[in-house]
């Protein structure tokens, strides 16, 4: 079993920390993306939509979508879990781990693709306005995020979850973006600290760290 995908870089960093988090360790598969390795009839073979990750299987079997790997891997590997016990912390993970992806990384992703030069290779056509559109999006998210964290540790209650991991990447583009969590999130603000402080992110994202 192997996972196609640069475990530092993009989307193959939620899978990356969701197995850090478990302790499991399954090999990662550099794709250069900037040299459009995920183009190549090779890796579409693999997944035609041309994204990373990909969980490739011992039996050949491939599983595109970053969640669709997560939730195999919470079955093969339950403990810690990270996607909920029950029906119910299922659905509120679910729920909270939607809303960082469509209202948080999807904004926060527009603004990176779209306004970093050295980006162009995977967005040819940058869009100037289309990052400006979205900027007061990833605002509005952290705005949403902060009555639910001023009560729990983390998004979906007490305990770490994938919802968590979703909003590493985000994260980190808008700290590389130079955006503020506003004034009045202290609670986003306190998150987001005890978010690049685990151990499972820091050995991810800063993998020469001791």
């Amino acid at each position: 079993m192997k996972i196609w995908g640069d475990k530092h870089r993009g989307n193959p960093v939620r899978v990356a920390v969701f197995l850090e988090e478990k302790g499991v360790d399954i090999p990662f598969e550099p794709v250069d993306l900037l040299k459009g390795e995920h183009k190549t009839a090779a890796f579409l073979a693999k997944n035609p939509s041309a994204l990373v990750p990909v969980l490739e299987l011992d039996d050949g079997t491939y599983i595109a979508e970053t969640m669709a790997i997560c939730r195999y891997l919470e079955r093969q590997y339950p403990d810690p879990p990270l996607m909920g016990r029950s029906p119910l912390e299922e659905a509120v993970i679910e729920m909270w781990q939607r809303r960082v992806e469509l209202e948080f990384y999807a904004a926060a992703r527009a603004v990176f693709r779209h306004s970093v030069p050295a980006l162009q290779a995977l967005e040819p056509v940058q869009v100037a306005a289309w990052a400006e559109l979205n900027s007061p999006r990833v605002l509005s998210a952290m705005e949403m995020f902060e009555p639910q964290l001023a009560q729990h540790r983390f998004l979906a209650g007490d305990e770490f979850t994938v919802a968590d991991i979703t909003a590493v990447m985000p994260l980190q583009m808008i700290k590389a973006l130079g955006i503020e969590v506003p004034e009045d999130c202290p609670s986003v603000a306190r998150w987001r600290k005890a978010i690049f402080a685990r151990p499972c992110v820091v050995s991810v994202l800063h993998p020469s760290q001791p």
